[in-house]
């Protein structure tokens, strides 16, 4: 099951932080992100993948996007 970090309501750098606090938790595993805007998607993915993580599933869903980040 994957970690949850919910980061709807919150803007950047916020939830870019939150996500990078839980990948230096987890040395592997699987990390589901939900934020409410494309600024913040588009920066967490960086984030992730910069760190070592795999993109591995993207939903969007209503006024939210999924992002499932693998190691």
């Amino acid at each position: 099951m994957a970690e949850i970090v919910d980061t709807r309501g919150l803007s950047c750098p916020q939830p870019v932080l939150m996500t990078l606090t839980k990948i230096k938790e987890m040395s592997s595993g699987e990390i589901e992100v939900i934020v409410d805007n494309q600024v913040s998607r588009e920066n967490v993915n960086r984030a992730a993948t910069n760190a070592g993580w795999e993109l591995t599933e993207e939903r969007e869903e209503s006024e939210d996007f999924r992002l499932v980040f693998k190691r």
